[in-house]
């Protein structure tokens, strides 16, 4: 049986690793061809690989999101080299928790780099990308965050907060926008996903991973269950998994969810419930 993408040619930003990788990973398993996209050009190789080895289509492709022309190229390089591409996830990210009121420098620097990278990032693909989208009736993926909607209880992340507010606007303006041409664009919030770019902060914060799984009604469940991949017993106070994420945005892009555009699936155990 075919899968749920089969025949699309998927683009995935920040693929070399965590959500990204296995939203990759996910795609190609359902049948998409997928463009693996990371500033890291040996951890996107390895995610090609990693798809190509189990039998399915992949590229590895270095991008950095903020240089806007190199967006644009990249856009013409797969279009010539791949595929009239039909799937576009935007899952490029940075976090740094840093408080507004610290030291001046390092605020400057966190809010100019957030913002590059985790909105005008997501602009200058979506931009590059946006006749073939069109031409194909395509669909986008935005991987925002629960601070797409609330600021989490954690008093030290306003750069992360304002841009994930912002990918959330830009993904309902585009919906609106974009809708005439059969173009759907939705979003999907995580919640705490077990990723690299985390795990020094799981690590070394557990007073924060607290905050957060106080919060999350499935965090907090005996056995929350966990994605068909893994059916090891699940422990008490649970984080998500980027399994459970890239779930989510085969559902997003899939025939499933033909009437679905301007919306946001929260992926995070109801942490946003409480």
């Amino acid at each position: 049986m075919a899968g749920l993408l089969e025949g699309r040619i998927a683009v995935v930003t920040g693929s070399g690793s965590g959500i990204g990788r296995a939203i990759a990973l996910g795609y190609a398993k359902e049948g998409a061809q997928v463009a693996v996209l990371d500033i890291n050009a040996d951890a996107a190789a390895a995610t090609a690989k990693a798809i190509t080895d189990a039998g399915g289509k992949a590229g590895s492709f270095t991008i950095d999101v903020t240089e806007r022309d190199a967006c644009c190229e990249l856009a013409a390089q797969i279009g010539g080299q791949v595929g009239q591409v039909s799937v576009l996830v935007n899952n490029a990210g940075i976090n740094r928790r840093n408080a507004f009121a610290g030291d001046g420098a390092a605020v400057i620097k966190d809010w100019e780099d957030i913002i590059a990278i985790n909105l005008n990032g997501v602009f200058n693909v979506t931009h590059a990308f946006l006749e073939p989208l069109r031409a194909s009736k395509g669909r986008i993926v935005n991987i925002g965050s629960i601070q797409s909607f609330v600021h989490v209880r954690t008093p030290n992340s306003p750069a992360y907060t304002a841009s994930k507010h912002g990918v959330l606007g830009f993904t309902r303006a585009l919906a609106a926008e974009l809708g005439k041409y059969g173009v759907r664009v939705n979003a999907i919030g995580p919640g705490l996903i077990e990723t690299p770019l985390n795990a020094q902060v799981r690590a070394n914060n557990p007073e924060l991973v607290k905050i957060f799984m106080d919060h999350t009604p499935l965090g907090r469940a005996a056995s929350a269950g966990r994605p068909s991949r893994t059916r090891t017993p699940v422990p008490l106070g649970r984080q998500g998994s980027a399994w459970e994420v890239a779930a989510a945005a085969v559902f997003l892009l899939s025939d499933e969810a033909s009437y679905i555009t301007g919306q946001v699936l929260a992926v995070d155990g109801g942490l946003t419930l409480l």
